[in-house]
């Protein structure tokens, strides 16, 4: 349920409705408004809402009825704006984060980023971790990595984006990263979920390959539930009995999370549909859609690449993309 104080309402009896909700064996999570103050309880209860409506500084109390609770529009009316690096992802402005599917070596991710920082990219994305259908795969330089990328931060100013994998990686990689990324693949494990919902880093949860709306939202849930609110949603495509692309990319996912959720929501044309030439024509449409950013894999060598080559973009096609997203921009009131 949802407690919505009165603009008037004090200090003491702000407390005293904290104190009641956890001597109630329920979990508080506040949200303070422009107006108003709201209180999210979370738990299982069947605490009737007229008890916290007879409280003092209680202007209403309302029931929550869909299943993710910290996560709705019903819990929290205005959108959620994640600030990092001077970038405020969820509002006007488009953030692009880009870079390379793995890091491969020092003098590739540093090029790189010197490359995307003069393109006006504000966050770099490298995989230091990186899961793989095949064991024989590129796996990634680990660590190593994490200190190059560490040294592409330094240099260009970039916030970092990486994948954490497992819980145990977590405390390592919150010393680079700046964004932790959760995988397609990891965004039901709940261990991880936990973890880096107890970090204060921005999380981007990227959609399972078959999952639903609710069920990434319900992974949300449990980042969010464990005191971290800063959750980006990420849409990259869905598995289908289509073969022509890697996914098949949803962009009615994009209105449609937007709708029901408060959270911001990023695009990855990359992995959503696996096809370079794909890339800058779906990245637009998810722009319109309404994503507030997009993730893309940048490669100055995309034949090269150790990993995801085939739909990552060169040096010249990601200066087309980011023209011709200024001209999408005008027309759709946003900015790059």
């Amino acid at each position: 349920m949802v407690i919505v104080m009165k603009p008037n309402a004090s200090v003491k009896e702000l407390s005293g409705i904290l104190k009641k909700v956890k001597e109630l064996g329920l979990k508080p999570h506040i949200v303070k408004g422009k107006e108003r103050t709201i209180i999210g309880v979370i738990g299982r209860s069947e605490i009737n809402p007229e008890f916290f409506e007879a409280m003092a500084g209680v202007e209403k109390v309302v029931r929550i009825l869909s299943p993710f609770k910290l996560a709705s529009r019903e819990f929290k009316p205005d959108d959620t704006v994640i600030k990092i690096n001077g970038v405020e992802i969820g509002k006007k402005k488009i953030v692009l984060m880009a870079g390379p599917c793995a890091v491969e070596s020092r003098e590739q991710i540093i090029e790189i980023a010197h490359f995307l920082k003069e393109m006006g990219v504000k966050v770099l994305r490298g995989g230091a971790y990186k899961p793989r259908t095949s064991p024989y795969s590129f796996q990634g330089l680990k660590e190593k990595g994490l200190e190059y990328l560490n040294e592409a931060k330094k240099e260009t100013g970039l916030a970092v984006i990486t994948e954490v994998m497992s819980p145990e990686d977590v405390g390592k990689i919150c010393k680079v990263a700046d964004i932790l990324q959760v995988g397609a693949r990891n965004m039901q494990n709940f261990p991880l979920l936990e973890a880096v919902g107890k970090t204060d880093k921005p999380v981007l949860l990227k959609r399972g390959m078959m999952a639903t709306l609710e069920e990434l939202l319900m992974s949300a849930e449990y980042i969010l539930s464990n005191g971290n609110p800063r959750v980006i949603l990420c849409e990259r495509g869905i598995r289908t009995f289509e073969k022509y692309t890697r996914n098949t990319f949803d962009i009615s996912a994009i209105p449609l999370l937007k709708k029901i959720s408060h959270l911001p929501v990023v695009a990855d044309p990359s992995h959503g549909t696996g096809v370079r030439e794909l890339v800058i024509p779906v990245g637009k449409s998810a722009i319109v859609s309404g994503a507030d950013g997009l993730l893309i894999e940048v490669h100055k060598d995309p034949s090269k690449a150790l990993s995801d080559g085939f739909q990552s973009l060169d040096f010249p096609m990601f200066s087309k993309l980011v023209t011709e997203l200024k001209e999408i921009c005008q027309v759709c009131g946003r900015e790059i």
